[in-house]
């Protein structure tokens, strides 16, 4: 969630969110990362503009 507060308005990828903070970009870590985003946008944290793009609830 920090990422998505640093950057209330930016669209993100799950690889580009992976870059920026830091973690590995592989598969297994890039599937963690889409189902943790898709736990906090069904939470209503996060919208999903597309398919596969995440960004913070206004």
């Amino acid at each position: 969630m920090n990422a998505f507060n640093q950057h209330p308005d930016q669209v993100f990828r799950v690889r580009e969110l992976n870059e920026l903070l830091g973690m590995h970009t592989d598969d297994p870590a890039v599937n963690v990362t889409r189902s943790r985003l898709g736990r906090l946008t069904r939470q209503g944290f996060l919208t999903q503009p597309g398919r596969g793009r995440y960004q913070k609830r206004t």
